[in-house]
């Protein structure tokens, strides 16, 4: 006669059904665990739960890509439908989505007033827009790595605080016919809405797209050169501000930048025969005692060449901000003020890994004229006759 299977060996049939089932409920808790997903299955499988024609979302955010990011890494991607923006908001508010994330657009078209209202998140969110497509395993079949960002998805794109250019094969673009305020076809009202939606985000189509004379639905490609000249697109900085009190006996000037570091902040004083550069790099109080105790030496950089270098010491962690102080020749000032870029920087025994902040000048030339002749008047100092 024979037996019955025992109820716990390997050959009992629902015994082993539960084991694959439990196998399968585990690796899906495991996944969640880093990756948040709405409106699809993973980028390697079918799609699962997502009607045809709405925008995926995947969020990253396992330990690894935490350690390197400090933040998720959120990619959308497909057509940018009406239910999109409050998907998004599901995801905000669950805290899968957290402040100063990042988000990789990948939508070739897609509904106007969804990408405004993406937009709007953002900004609100501090968070920073890029181009990109989802991540793959090691395993999936390779797909296209070019990402393409055009009408509403260009608009939820302008939303980012920080707006990175596109690189590679990477392409964003507006449909030439609406480029000055909404994509074509757009009834009345929506080109309002996205004309407002622009102003407030602080963007310009008009410095970066030409006036449209191909026919409509054609599309106006941004390269990132134009995208950065017309403050499109920032690389994580956002614009240098410049203030300053030109009366004497002390004219002072103060440049400031926000970049997604912190903020950083340079001033220059002149003084009856002296005049002053001082950097603050405002980095938390924590990382500027860090990183004054490790650095061999520091020095301030202009139009990239080292000059006013000390060694240990130089420079100072003064509350949350890594301090560099110097005089400068007054005679000096005005090459100081003209020149393309100043940094300050605290350098180790390599500097390959340095410390630090640059200023692009270019784009505050005149008020830094304006102080030059502040100080010239305040206090003058000696000029060398001509040989």
């Amino acid at each position: 006669m024979s037996e019955s299977p025992v109820p716990d060996s390997p050959s009992n049939p629902r015994l082993l059904h539960r084991r694959r089932r439990h196998r399968a409920l585990l690796a899906c808790v495991l996944l969640v665990g880093g990756v948040a997903w709405a409106g699809a299955a993973p980028a390697h499988g079918k799609a699962r739960g997502r009607a045809a024609g709405t925008l995926s979302i995947q969020v990253i955010r396992d330990r690894l890509t935490l350690a390197v990011t400090r933040v998720p890494q959120v990619y959308l991607y497909g057509e940018l439908d009406a239910g999109a923006p409050q998907r998004f908001a599901a995801l905000v508010a669950a805290g899968r989505i957290p402040a100063g994330s990042d988000v990789y657009l990948n939508s070739p078209h897609g509904d106007l007033a969804a990408g405004i209202a993406l937009g709007r998140q953002f900004r609100r969110g501090a968070m920073a827009t890029h181009l990109g497509t989802p991540r793959r395993p090691g395993h999936a079949s390779q797909a296209s790595k070019t990402a393409v960002c055009v009408g509403a998805c260009a608009y939820a794109y302008f939303g980012g605080l920080y707006r990175w250019a596109p690189t590679g094969s990477d392409r964003i673009g507006l449909d030439v016919a609406g480029a000055a305020a909404s994509p074509a076809g757009q009834p009345a009202a929506a080109a309002g809405d996205a004309a407002a939606y622009l102003a407030s985000m602080g963007i310009e189509l008009g410095r970066a797209v030409p006036a449209p004379s191909a026919a409509p639905g054609t599309v106006s490609w941004l390269s990132a050169d134009r995208m950065l000249a017309a403050g499109l697109a920032n690389n994580g900085r956002l614009p240098l501000t410049v203030s300053y009190q030109l009366a004497a006996p002390e004219p002072e000037l103060t440049l400031n930048q926000v970049d997604r570091r912190g903020e950083h902040r340079l001033v220059v004083q002149c003084r009856p025969g002296q005049v002053t550069l001082s950097a603050y790099d405002l980095v938390g109080s924590k990382r500027a005692r860090e990183i004054v105790a490790r650095g061999t030496h520091s020095y301030f950089a202009i139009d990239r060449q080292e000059r006013l270098t000390q060694p240990r010491g130089g420079a100072q962690a003064i509350n949350d901000a890594v301090l560099i102080s110097r005089p400068y020749p007054p005679g000096q000032l005005g090459q100081l003020l003209a020149s393309h870029s100043i940094g300050a920087w605290v350098g180790g025994s390599n500097n390959a890994f340095r410390d630090g902040f640059s200023f692009q000048l270019d784009a505050v030339q005149r008020p830094l004229h304006q102080y030059y002749l502040a100080c010239w008047r305040a206090a003058p100092w000696p000029v060398k006759p001509a040989p």
